[in-house]
């Protein structure tokens, strides 16, 4: 017997996947950075520092969340789902701060680049930024993608619609 072959979704399916996808992954990042950057706020205003870049927290979503979208669509830290799903989830968690990580890199370099136009001028970008603040910013990212990786996890092995359900109907139209 052969094993069934699952129809090829249309390109519009898929658009329209990879759309929410997109934007669940958006909303997410934002309300996580409007909170850190409110907290970011408070602590700053213990020491009378004024910081009031709510438009970054924004602009960052509509991007990481793109960026997360490559990464899932790439399918980075896919290797341990066969494994229980602390596992995947802490594993995908890890990949995906790197893989921010590493785009926030580039990201900086090139602005140092087009905003200098020189080599030297970009290394100061990167450097700018201090390595504690860069580990404490990948620090906060990771923990935030505990939640969202494990929720990701369990969609996977449960099902989308048996989830949505769960949170948004309850435990019996789940069943």
């Amino acid at each position: 017997m052969e094993p069934e072959k699952k129809p090829k979704k249309s390109f519009k399916e898929k658009f329209i996947k990879e759309f929410i996808e997109y934007w669940v992954n958006v909303v997410y990042l934002a309300l996580f950075f409007a909170v850190f950057i409110c907290y970011k706020r408070l602590v700053l205003a213990e020491h009378g520092i004024v910081y009031t870049d709510w438009g970054f927290g924004l602009i960052n979503a509509l991007i990481l969340g793109k960026v997360v979208s490559i990464g899932s669509m790439m399918k980075l830290g896919r290797w341990l789902e066969s494994r229980a799903l602390i596992w995947s989830t802490l594993n995908r968690s890890v990949v995906f701060t790197i893989w921010l990580a590493l785009f926030n890199a580039v990201e900086l370099f090139i602005r140092g680049f087009f905003n200098t136009h020189t080599f030297q001028g970009s290394l100061d970008a990167l450097s700018h930024i201090g390595t504690s603040e860069y580990f404490g910013n990948s620090l906060v990212v990771f923990t935030s993608f505990i939640p969202f990786f494990a929720f990701k996890e369990l969609s996977r092995v449960l099902g989308p619609k048996f989830i949505l359900d769960l949170f948004l109907k309850g435990k019996q139209s789940a069943q």
